[in-house]
């Protein structure tokens, strides 16, 4: 079975022409315009389809697929989301992760104390920052820079860091 993941949410059509709004939820939406066919996950099942135009406007890409030529057609593919199989996910640089793939593992500190759980990734214009939760305890914040990240280990869902003074509150 193919290991699937979102890249876009299909939130509405544009003109009477067939072109579909996309929300895109990846970080780098110009991937659409790489794409020669889409995957839409609709209702449990997988459509194919091969793109036929890409655009962008503001925040949103407009698609334009193969046989989907009115609102009609393109409002029915209305809810679905664009996903792709990991296998054509192109390859990242060392040190570089896929946000699906850090959210879920165990953090731990150097010494070996159980920080929690990396829940969410911040992305701000500096440097990302890991959230991480534990129980009912405040979320600790860490920024994802070499100094705190020492190593993450994806296969075995886990990530070791150095806490920099001033971290915990």
């Amino acid at each position: 079975m193919n290991d699937y993941f979102e890249i876009g949410k299909i939130v509405n059509t544009v003109g009477v022409a067939g072109e579909l709004k996309i929300f895109p939820t990846t970080h780098d939406p110009k991937r659409f315009g790489l794409l020669d066919t889409v995957s839409i996950m609709l209702n449990g099942s997988l459509l194919e389809k091969t793109v036929t135009n890409v655009r962008y406007h503001r925040n949103l890409v407009m698609i334009k697929l193969e046989g989907i030529n009115d609102m009609d057609s393109a409002n029915a593919l209305r809810g679905g989301t664009i996903v792709i199989d990991r296998a054509d996910d192109p390859p990242l640089a060392e040190n570089e992760y896929y946000f699906r793939d850090l959210v879920g593992i165990a953090v731990s500190t150097d010494d070996g104390e159980d920080l929690g759980v990396l829940r969410d990734v911040i992305f701000t214009g500096a440097n990302d920052v890991y959230v991480v939760k534990k129980g009912d305890e405040k979320d600790l914040l860490i920024p994802a820079i070499s100094q705190c990240i020492l190593s993450v280990d994806i296969e075995a869902k886990q990530m070791v860091v150095k806490l920099l003074e001033g971290l915990r509150s």
